[in-house]
C-alpha cells in the first residue's frame, strides 16, 4: 500500500526546518518552533500539517518581514550550498503568502527563489489575486529564466482554476493578460513546461471555449510537433465536447457520408466485468475523412436517470470507400469518483464529437 501523502509532513522534517532556521538564525527559538510546529502533528492531514507548521513559522520568525525574509533566503540551496528542498517548503512559501503581502517584491523576488527546489504556485496566487497587473508583470520576466523551474511557475501559477489552489476569479472572467505569458512558452524547451502551458490553456477553455479555440488555430500553423501536442492537449476538453471549431483545428469536420455499424458483445454487463463492443465504418464519400472516434457511457443515476461520461477512443483516416472495424473492451468496475447504479444503461459512439451509433445494455450489480 502506497504511503499517505500526510506524511509526507513528519516530524522529521519539522526538525529539519528547525535545524537550518536555528543555522542561520542566532536568535530564532527552535524549541519553541518545534512544540509547536510538532503538537498532535501525527493526528492531521497534509494541509493541516502544513499550515500547522507555517503558524509556527509566523509565531516564531521575525515579525518584520524582510528580516524573515532574509532568513529564508538562506536556508534554500545556495549553488554547492546544501539547504531545506522538497516539502519542507510547503509551509514556508504558505508562510510567505500570508506575512509577505505587504512586501510585494520583495515576496515574488523569494518565491522566485524558492520554486526550484519546491514548487511556488500555490504561494503566488494570492499576490495576483491582490495586484494582478503588477504580479503579471513580474511573472512575465521570468518566461526566459534559465531554470526551468520557474519558467513553469509562470504558466502553472497563473492557471486560473489551478486545482487545490484559490481560484483566480479575474483571470476566469478574463483570461487575456495571461495570453502573453502562454504565448511566450508555447516552444520551451522542457515538456514540464509545455505540458503546464497546456494545462493553463486547457482550464482558459472551460469558461472560454472559442478564446482557446481561436488560440489554438492562431498558433498551430507550421507548429513543430512539440507544439502540435502542447496544443493537442490544450484542446482535450473541447475535443471531447464535440466543439467544432477546435475539432476543425486538427482536421477533423463534420462526417459526410460515412456508414456506421455498432454491436454489443455484452448486453448483460456484470459490474466488476468489462462493456465489450464493436464498431464498423465505411467512407461512402468521394474524400478521404479524417475521424476522432470517441464514446459516452451513460450511466444510470440513484433516480433512474441517466449521465454521460465521454472517453477517448482512436483516430483514423477513411479512404474513399474503405472500411475499418474497432473493438472496444470498457471497464465497469469500483472507482472512487462514481457509484454504480444497476439498470438500464447506453453507450453512444461519437465521430468527430456528433452522435453516430448508440445502444443500450444492461449492467448488472448482484
Amino acid at each position: 500500500m502506497a504511503e499517505p501523502l500526510k506524511n509526507l509532513l513528519h516530524p522529521g522534517v519539522v526538525l529539519d526546518i528547525a535545524d537550518h532556521l536555528a543555522l542561520h538564525g542566532s536568535a530564532f527559538d527552535r524549541d519553541g518552533f518545534v512544540a509547536l510546529a510538532g503538537n498532535g502533528l501525527q493526528s492531521l492531514e497534509l494541509m493541516q500539517r502544513s499550515l500547522q507548521i507555517r503558524d509556527a513559522l509566523v509565531e516564531t520568525l521575525p515579525a518584520d518581514f524582510a528580516a524573515a525574509a532574509a532568513l529564508l533566503g538562506a536556508i534554500l540551496p545556495n549553488g554547492n550550498e546544501p539547504g531545506l528542498t522538497g516539502w519542507a517548503l510547503l509551509p514556508v512559501s504558505q508562510f510567505i503568502a500570508v506575512r509577505g503581502l505587504e512586501d510585494f517584491d520583495l515576496s515574488l523576488s523569494l518565491l522566485h527563489c524558492l520554486t526550484p527546489h519546491f514548487t511556488g504556485e500555490f504561494a503566488i496566487r494570492p499576490f495576483i489575486h491582490q495586484d494582478q497587473d503588477r504580479a503579471l508583470a513580474t511573472i512575465y520576466g521570468w518566461v526566459e529564466d534559465s531554470n526551468h523551474h520557474v519558467r513553469r511557475l509562470a504558466s502553472e501559477g497563473t492557471r486560473p482554476r489551478l486545482p487545490w489552489a484559490m481560484r483566480l476569479p479575474k483571470l476566469v472572467r478574463d483570461p487575456r493578460p495571461i495570453l502573453p505569458i502562454i504565448t511566450a512558452l508555447l516552444d520551451d524547451p522542457e515538456d514540464y513546461v509545455r505540458r503546464s502551458v497546456a494545462n493553463n490553456l486547457n482550464d482558459i477553455g472551460k469558461d472560454h471555449p472559442e478564446l482557446v479555440a481561436d488560440f489554438v488555430a492562431e498558433n498551430i500553423d507550421g507548429a513543430t510537433p512539440q507544439r502540435l501536442r502542447l496544443l493537442r492537449h490544450a484542446s482535450r476538453t473541447l475535443l471531447k465536447q464535440g466543439h467544432r471549431a477546435a475539432l476543425a483545428n486538427f482536421g477533423f469536420r463534420p462526417p459526410s457520408g460515412i456508414k456506421t455499424g455498432l454491436s454489443l458483445a455484452t448486453p448483460i454487463v456484470r459490474f466488476g466485468g468489462h462493456l465489450v463492443f464493436g464498431l464498423t465504418l465505411r467512407n461512402e464519400n468521394r474524400a478521404k475523412q479524417q475521424v476522432m472516434i470517441d464514446y459516452a457511457v451513460h450511466h444510470r443515476k440513484a433516480n433512474g436517470s441517466t449521465s454521460p461520461k465521454v472517453f477517448k477512443w482512436t483516430t483514423a483516416t477513411l479512404q474513399p470507400g474503405a472500411a475499418v472495424a474497432f473493438e472496444k473492451r470498457h471497464p465497469m468496475r469500483p472507482i472512487t469518483t462514481r457509484r454504480y447504479y444497476g439498470g438500464a444503461h447506453r453507450v453512444v459512439v461519437l465521430i468527430n464529437g456528433e452522435p453516430a451509433a448508440d445502444a443500450d445494455f444492461e449492467l448488472s450489480i448482484a
